[in-house]
């Protein structure tokens, strides 16, 4: 059981580590100056972990696999809300003044985090092959419970560590001192992560639809 839950913590942590989408919207919030927006996006960012990880040893990745179109309009929504998103981060990095901390307040933020996570269903397909991998053919409740548990609480520990370390008074000060460019910086970077999704998307469509003429 140690074995399996070691397995999947490393293989997680090795994701988690790579920055992405959350990284930057935390980062945006916690060093904007508004820690209690940064919480409440790591709050549905984890949900959406939770959420995932359950579906995944629930069969779901199974189904995605199965069904892609299923997935691929998940994911293509997904990417049209990170367009969103970067557009109205682009619209406030336009502003010459210190930022607007009411610019996305904490329920807008935990809307935020839990739907981007929501609409990537890769990350079901992730948390599939990981327990695919780790995880016993017939492995006993406790364990799955516990595999579950892990990397919900793998999601809480780092994220929470970025919200509180980026939203220190000295990051905050060098954010301000910066505000439009990094604010541009944060729309360039949250509208390339939601292009690669819907590019993404698109890519297996057409592969699909080749594969069906060469039919």
């Amino acid at each position: 059981m140690l074995n399996a839950l070691a397995t999947i913590a490393v293989l997680h942590w090795a994701v988690l580590l790579v920055p992405g989408f959350n990284f930057v919207l935390i980062g945006q919030l916690a060093a904007g100056g508004s820690r209690r927006a940064a919480l409440a996006a790591v709050v549905g960012m984890t949900s959406g972990t939770l959420m995932w990880a359950t579906l995944a040893v629930a069969g779901v990745g199974v189904v995605f696999t199965a069904h892609p179109l299923l997935r691929q309009v998940a994911q293509v929504g997904g990417g049209l809300y990170l367009l969103y998103l970067a557009w109205g981060l682009l619209r406030a990095g336009k502003v010459a003044d210190a930022p607007d901390r009411s610019a996305m307040d904490p329920t807008a933020a935990l809307r935020a985090g839990f739907v981007t996570s929501a609409l990537n269903p890769k990350i079901v397909l992730f948390y599939g092959s990981v327990f695919a991998t780790a995880l016993p053919a017939e492995p006993p409740t406790a364990l799955v419970l516990a595999a579950v548990a892990l990397v919900y609480a793998n999601s809480w520990l780092w994220h929470l560590s970025l919200a509180l370390a980026l939203s220190q008074p000295a990051v905050q000060r060098a954010y301000l001192a910066h505000h439009r460019a990094l604010t541009r910086v944060s729309a360039v970077l949250v509208g390339a992560f939601g292009v690669r999704l819907i590019a993404g998307a698109l890519q297996e469509l057409r592969a699909r639809a080749g594969v069906s003429e060469a039919q």
